[in-house]
C-alpha cells in the first residue's frame, strides 16, 4: 500500500478541530444542529488561548514492551507451561499478515499514513455523524488508541489497574492529554513502529492480547499466516471484544468482518475477487484454549510449580513479591529447566501404573538427577495439580521441601521417613575413619541404655536405646529390633548394610564419632523436610531415618557417592531469558568435596550388592543387567513410608510409596494396592518395582560406566555368611 507524505499541520489548526469536536460533541442530543456553527466560531475564538496550554502539557510516554506470556520450558525446548497476566507473544511487523495490517487500519484508522498523529477529517466526520444522529462516533487514530493501550499498560503493571481508562470513561482531560501524546509519539516513531506496536498491545480476547495471541486462539495459526477473512474478522474486533466475539456472537462477527472488507474494497486494499471470496467465507474458527499456569502445564505439572516458587522466592528476580510476579507473568521471558522431556513420561507412567485406582489415597512418587550437575531430570507423582472427580488431587508436591532455605514457601510436603535409606551415611563414616568394608560388628546388641560411651569429639550428649519395659525410668523406644530373627549375631559391616540390618548400624555407630556421622549428614546436604533444619545425628533414632527428607534431597544425597564424593546443589532453571534476549541469572552447577573419593567408592561396592545378594534381590527387573547401579531400600517403623534409592553414574532415583497426605501416620500393614494383599509394605515391594522399571528404560541414556573399585586396603577378607532373608 502507498505511503503518502503525511502533511504537518499547524498546532492551531489541528487543536481548533479537536476542541470543537469536544464543544459540539458536547452539544449532541441537547442542542439542534444549527447551533454547530456558534460552536464552532467560539472555538476558533478559544484557539489562541489553548495554543500555549497544550505545549506545557507534558508529552512524557514511556513506551515499554507490553506484559508477555512467559514459557518454561524442557531442556530439549519443548513446552512445560506457560504463564501469563496477558497472553501476548510479540512479534514484527513482518511476521503479521499484510492483511491484518491492511484490514486495522482500514477499519480503525483509514487515513493512518497520512495524519500527525491527531486526524482533523477524523474529526469532521465523527462530528457530523454525530448530529446527523446517527449513533456516536469517536475520531481516535490508531496512535491515539496506542497510547492509550500504553498508559492502560503501564498502570497495570505498577499494580494500578484502578487507575485504567477506557474509551468511554475518558474525560475531556484525559483527551487532551492523549492528543498531547500522540503528537509527540509520531515524532519519535514512524508509522509502522506505531502500527506494529498497537498489534501486539491490543486486546482480542481475555485469552488473547495482540494479534499473535488471538492469532493462535481463534484460528490456530499465525500472525503471518491470517487469510484475508481472518484479517478481517480480527480486526473488525477490537472494536468491541466483547460484541464482536466470534465465539458467542458469531453473527454479530461475520456482519463485522464484512464491513471490514468492504471497507477494504472501497480503499483500494483488495480487488473486487478477493472481496467476494472473503465474503463467501464462513467465521470457521478453530479455538485453541490457552493454557495457562502449572495447573494447565503440558507436562511435568509440579516440576512447574516447583520453578515457579523458585522464581518468586528469588530477590534476584525483584525485590518484591509483587515484582517478582509482574516478572514471572508479565515478562515475556522464557525460562529453559533441566527437566529431561524423555524420562518425564516413563517416570510418570510408572508412579500411575503403581498406585492404580487407589481409593485409599497412598503416594507414589519419583524424582531423578544428574549426578555432577545437580540437574533435576524428572519429577512425578501419582496425583492431580487440581481437584478432578474420582482423583487423588493435591497441590502439595511430594518430591520437595516445604520451604526453602530462606523460610520462602516450596509448597512441598515437607519430607517423609527415609527409613533404612539413612544408613549409608552411617556407613560412610564408619569408612572415613579409615575401618574396614568388611569389619566385623556385634549385631546381636540391642539395648544401648543411658550412659553407653557413645563418642562425641563436638560435645553434643546421647541419649540411651531400650524399652520403658527393662529401663523403667527411661521412657525410651523399644529394644532395637530387626526386620527378620536370625540376624542378631556378629557380622560384617557391609553385610549388615546390604542385608538393611539394624542393629548392625548401631553396633558400628557405637564405634564412631558422632560428630563425624553429622558431617557426613550435612555435607551431603541431608536437612529436615519442614523447615529446612538440621538432622540431629546425636538423636539415635535418626540413624534410622526418624525425621522426614524430601526425595529430592535423598536423591541428591545418593548422587554425591555416584558423583566420586562431591555433592552438587540440585538446580531446575538452567536459562532465563526475555523477548529482548536479555540473560537473567539461573542456576548453575554448584559443587564441593563432600565425601572422600575412596569413601565413596566403598559405598558404591557395598550398595551394589544390595540388588544382587541384600534387601533389593527381589526387586525386579534386574537393572544391574543393562548398567552398573547401586540401591538402598528402606521401610519407616510403622511400614508407611518406603523407599528406594539407587542410582548408576548418570542418573540417582529415589522412589517413594508410602503415607503422603494422611498425616504421615498411617499404618502400611494389612493394606490392598492394585488388588494385592500386603501384610507389611516394604521398600522392595512397590517402591523398589517402580524405581526398576523406570531405571531399566532411561539408565541407557546416561552415563553407565562401572563405579570405581574401592582401594584395596578398605576390602577385608569375610566370613562366610547365610543367604540373605526373603522378606527384606
Amino acid at each position: 500500500m502507498a505511503r503518502k507524505n503525511r502533511p504537518r499541520l499547524g498546532l492551531a489548526a489541528t487543536l481548533g478541530g479537536v476542541i470543537g469536536f469536544f464543544i459540539v460533541s458536547a452539544l449532541c442530543g441537547v442542542l439542534a444542529a444549527s447551533l454547530m456553527l456558534p460552536a464552532v466560531a467560539f472555538t476558533q475564538a478559544t484557539v489562541g488561548t489553548s495554543v500555549s496550554f497544550f505545549e506545557g502539557l507534558p508529552a512524557e510516554l514511556e513506551v515499554n514492551a507490553p506484559a508477555q506470556s512467559t514459557k518454561v520450558l524442557a531442556s530439549d525446548g519443548q513446552l512445560i507451561a506457560s504463564f501469563y497476566a496477558e497472553n501476548r507473544i510479540k512479534v514484527s511487523l513482518d511476521q503479521i499478515s499484510p492483511y491484518v495490517r491492511q484490514a486495522i487500519v482500514a477499519v480503525e484508522d483509514r487515513r493512518f499514513y497520512e495524519h500527525n498523529g491527531v486526524d482533523t477529517q477524523g474529526i469532521v466526520r465523527a462530528l457530523s455523524y454525530n448530529l446527523t444522529g446517527k449513533g456516536r462516533q469517536g475520531a481516535s487514530t490508531l496512535t491515539q488508541q496506542y497510547v492509550t493501550n500504553v498508559l492502560n499498560e503501564s498502570r497495570i503493571s505498577a499494580d494500578r489497574g484502578d487507575l485504567v481508562v477506557l474509551s468511554g470513561q475518558k474525560s475531556v482531560g484525559d483527551k487532551v492529554r492523549e492528543i498531547k501524546l500522540a503528537l509527540e509519539l509520531e515524532k519519535r516513531y514512524t508509522k509502522d513502529q506505531i502500527l506494529e506496536g498497537y498489534l501486539n498491545i491490543v486486546f482480542f480476547n481475555r485469552d488473547a492480547y495482540g494479534i499473535e495471541a488471538a492469532a493462535r486462539y481463534f484460528f490456530s495459526t499465525s500472525a503471518k499466516d491470517l487469510t484475508l477473512p481472518q484479517s478481517a474478522l480480527l480486526a473488525g474486533l477490537v472494536n468491541s471484544p466483547s460484541l464482536y466475539n466470534p465465539a458467542v456472537n458469531p453473527e454479530l462477527s461475520l456482519s463485522r468482518r464484512n464491513r471490514v472488507l468492504n471497507d477494504m474494497l472501497e480503499q483500494g486494499m483488495i480487488q473486487q475477487a478477493e472481496y467476494d471470496a472473503a465474503i463467501a467465507t464462513g467465521v470457521d474458527l478453530k479455538i485453541t484454549p490457552a493454557r495457562q499456569g502449572c495447573a494447565n502445564a503440558v507436562m511435568a505439572v509440579y516440576f512447574c510449580d516447583y520453578v515457579a516458587h523458585l522464581i518468586l522466592n528469588n530477590p534476584v528476580y525483584g525485590v518484591s513479591l509483587s515484582e517478582r510476579n509482574n516478572f514471572l507473568y508479565r515478562g515475556g521471558l522464557t525460562i529453559t529447566t533441566t527437566l529431561d522431556s524423555r524420562l518425564q513420561p516413563v517416570a510418570q507412567a510408572q508412579v500411575d501404573a503403581t498406585a492404580g485406582a487407589n481409593p485409599d489415597k497412598w503416594g507414589s512418587s519419583m524424582v531423578s538427577i544428574e549426578p555432577g550437575t545437580g540437574r533435576i531430570l524428572a519429577m512425578v507423582q501419582n496425583t492431580v495439580y487440581l481437584p478432578e472427580p474420582g482423583k487423588f488431587d493435591t497441590q502439595l508436591n511430594f518430591n520437595v521441601d516445604s520451604k526453602d532455605a530462606n523460610g520462602n514457601d516450596l509448597n512441598g510436603a515437607g519430607g517423609f521417613q527415609p527409613g533404612s535409606t539413612m544408613k549409608p551415611f552411617t556407613f560412610a563414616e564408619w569408612l572415613n575413619e579409615g575401618k574396614s568394608i568388611t569389619g566385623v560388628v556385634d549385631a546381636s546388641r540391642r539395648v544401648y541404655p543411658v550412659g553407653f560411651p557413645w563418642r562425641s569429639s563436638c560435645g553434643k550428649v546421647l541419649g540411651g536405646y531400650s524399652t520403658a519395659q527393662k529401663n523403667a525410668g527411661l521412657g525410651a523406644d523399644e529394644d532395637l529390633q530387626n526386620n527378620d530373627l536370625g540376624y542378631y549375631r556378629p557380622m560384617p559391616v557391609n553385610y549388615g548394610l546390604y542385608n538393611s540390618i539394624n542393629t548392625a548400624t548401631f553396633a558400628s555407630a557405637a564405634q564412631l564419632d558422632f560428630c563425624g556421622i553429622q558431617k557426613i549428614v550435612d555435607t551431603v546436604g541431608l536437612h529436615s523436610g519442614l523447615d529446612n533444619a538440621q538432622i540431629n545425628m546425636h538423636q539415635l533414632g535418626n540413624l534410622l531415618g526418624a525425621i522426614g527428607v524430601a526425595p529430592l534431597v535423598l536423591a541428591n544425597a545418593f548422587a554425591t557417592f555416584a558423583n566420586d564424593g562431591r555433592y552438587c546443589a540440585p538446580i531446575a532453571i538452567a536459562s532465563v531469558t526475555d523477548s529482548s534476549g536479555q540473560q537473567f541469572p539461573a542456576q548453575t552447577s554448584e559443587c564441593r568435596a563432600a565425601v572422600k573419593p575412596e569413601v565413596a567408592r566403598g559405598v558404591n561396592s557395598v550398595l551394589q550388592d544390595m540388588l544382587k545378594v541384600g534387601s533389593g534381590y527381589w526387586i525386579h527387573p534386574k537393572v544391574y543387567s543393562v548398567a552398573p547401579v547401586a540401591a538402598k531400600t528402606g521401610t519407616n517403623n510403622t511400614n508407611g513410608s518406603t523407599w528406594v534409592v539407587g542410582y548408576t553414574r548418570g542418573i540417582a532415583t529415589a522412589s517413594f510409596f508410602g503415607d503422603a497426605l494422611e498425616g504421615q501416620g498411617r499404618l502400611g500393614r494389612d493394606v490392598v494396592i492394585n488388588g494385592n494383599h500386603y501384610k507389611n509394605l516394604d521398600g522392595y515391594m512397590l517402591a523398589g518395582p517402580q524405581w526398576a522399571n523406570y531405571m531399566l528404560a532411561v539408565a541407557p541414556l546416561y552415563r553407565t560406566d562401572p563405579f570405581p573399585a574401592p582401594p584395596a586396603s578398605m576390602v577385608q577378607t569375610p566370613a562366610p555368611q547365610p543367604k540373605p532373608s526373603t522378606t527384606r
